[in-house]
């Protein structure tokens, strides 16, 4: 029995519950109704029985009738006449004594009443349900008074309970009336309830759902991506273990709007769903995120949207790295086939016998390269920024740009901020060279000087400046004025330029002279600064 309980669908056993419910509380309520029924059935009867007997107790004729020899010989009549015409059980009229003077049963009449009249001969009137001879009976009992006031008898006047239980039966189909409607409503009520219960759980029992729950926890907490799902307002319903960690998340965000809890900036649009492109790369805190936003229906309604992180910080980087590297493969081709070309030079040189030229031309290639890396070593003593400053020149020479070091350049060995000088010399570089380079050539001026209180590097490039109306915006995540290429991972270098700075509670400022001029200050030692 137990077992087939617990096979029955659960919108079959919350059916099954319910009518449970209504059927106690419809019987309870027809409990009711019947029991305050009886009781109104019983008052009304008993203040017509005692209006009865008043009517009797007052009339001039029994009054009298008690001082004759026989007054059953008057009194039972009138007694009988009126129990016809009212369609009471009895009217019996007593003396003090309680000895009968009418009575439907005539044998009766003489002997004394089997109830106790006493509260009636003591001036009072009764009203209750009492057993006399002819069975339960709700009855009323009056005194009767003579000329002088004094109480000389008493009428009792009764109708018989079998009498009112048949009118009880009668009125039983109106009684039943709203325990029927109400049990039919509450059934109906119960099985549409059922079936919304059944379709909004897909069929699917309490086990199987929290078996789903327990999967659905396990998937989301265990997997390497951070997930956000948020309702059709933007609030949020869900988040995973891996998004709190990505978004530096502390404290309880469900039910948070989302716009609450992501940094403003491209990371904030894309997760807004502002951004309709996939895949976007964008900048939160100190990690480079891959931010995907799916809107989420079911049955051709909205009801949201899911939102998917992927942390990119070291893949970015090494792909930054790839860039360099390709960068400078390509130089190195390029210097291959340059260094080819002066080679056949001077052999031809040789083989004309103007050796004095050949040597000459030697020397003066040669100085050049070797007074570039000259100035970079002898300014910049940190090995790293040397290797960063000559693999850019190389590239910055392969497409036909000169880079050059700043006379007020100077930093010593190990700097101790040197992997946030390459961060921003890099970027800056970068946005110099596709700068410079679209506009058909030109050079590129880095300055790298240390002070007591931190490295200010800036790059001056001789491309067309930034216009002013966007100075404001060239450091928001996302924002490029270029073609995109790839994967949407343009307008992140001056992002990553501005971070770094505001991270160390450095500044960073924008000029033009004869091209841009960026400069970014970065403090030795790191200051708290509001984000």
């Amino acid at each position: 029995m137990i077992g087939w309980r617990r096979l029955r669908p659960l919108s079959t056993q919350i059916l099954l519950l319910q009518v449970a419910i209504i059927l106690l509380t419809v019987s309870a309520g027809f409990a009711v109704s019947l029991w305050h029924t009886r009781k109104q059935i019983d008052e009304q009867e008993g203040r017509q029985s005692l209006a009865i007997a008043r009517s009797v107790a007052s009339m001039p004729a029994v009054r009298d009738a008690f001082a004759l020899p026989h007054p059953e010989r008057v009194i039972d009549p009138i007694a009988e006449r009126i129990r016809r015409r009212t369609h009471a059980a009895f009217i019996v009229v007593a003396n003090r004594e309680g000895i009968r003077y009418s009575h439907p049963d005539k044998s009766k009449i003489g002997q004394k009443i089997s109830t106790d009249p006493s509260v009636a001969l003591s001036g009072k009137e009764f009203v209750g349900v009492q057993t006399g001879t002819l069975g339960r009976s709700v009855r009323a009992k009056t005194p009767v008074y003579g000329p002088t006031g004094n109480v000389i008898g008493l009428v009792s006047v009764g109708v018989l309970e079998s009498a009112v239980t048949a009118r009880l039966i009668s009125d039983l189909p109106i009684i039943l009336i709203p325990p029927l409607l109400g049990l039919g409503l509450g059934i109906l009520g119960s099985v549409l309830l059922a079936r919304r219960i059944k379709r909004q759980t897909f069929g699917l029992e309490p086990n199987e759902i929290a078996t789903l729950l327990e999967q659905r926890e396990a998937v989301l907490h265990g997997i390497r991506e951070g997930t956000i799902a948020t309702d059709r307002n933007g609030r949020v319903t869900l988040v995973n273990d891996e998004a709190r960690r990505l978004l530096s998340l502390d404290g309880e965000v469900i039910g948070k709007q989302l716009t609450e809890i992501v940094p403003a900036g491209h990371a904030r649009e894309v997760m807004a769903g502002n951004v309709d492109e996939p895949d976007q790369v964008v900048l939160v805190n100190e990690q480079v995120l891959v931010v995907n936003r799916m809107p989420v229906s079911v049955r051709g309604k909205s009801i949201g949207a899911v939102v998917t992180l992927r942390d990119r910080t070291e893949l970015e980087g090494l792909m930054r790295e790839l860039d360099e590297v390709q960068s400078l493969a390509d130089a190195l081709r390029a210097q291959e086939h340059e260094f080819a070309h002066k080679l056949h030079i001077v052999a031809g040189l040789i083989e004309v016998g103007r050796h004095d030229e050949a040597v000459a031309f030697i020397r003066e290639s040669s100085l050049v390269h070797q007074a570039l890396v000259a100035s970079i070593v002898e300014r910049v003593g940190d090995p790293v920024i040397v290797g960063l400053l000559l693999g850019k020149a190389a590239v910055a020479s392969e497409r036909g740009v000169e880079l050059r070091v700043g006379a007020e350049s100077r930093l010593l060995e190990d700097a101790t901020n040197a992997r946030d000088i390459v961060t921003v010399a890099a970027n800056l570089i970068d946005n110099a060279l596709d700068s410079v380079a679209s506009a058909g050539g030109g050079w590129i001026e880095v300055t790298i000087r240390a002070d007591e209180e931190g490295t200010l590097v800036r790059v001056h490039d001789s491309g067309p400046g930034v216009d002013a109306a966007i100075v404001d915006e060239i450091f928001r995540d996302g924002f490029t004025t270029k073609v995109a290429t790839g994967a949407g991972r343009r307008g992140l270098g001056l992002a990553l330029v501005s971070q770094t700075a505001r991270k160390r509670g450095g500044w960073v400022d924008v000029a033009s002279d004869g091209g841009a001029i960026f400069t970014v200050f970065l403090p030795y030692s790191r200051v708290a600064v509001a984000s």
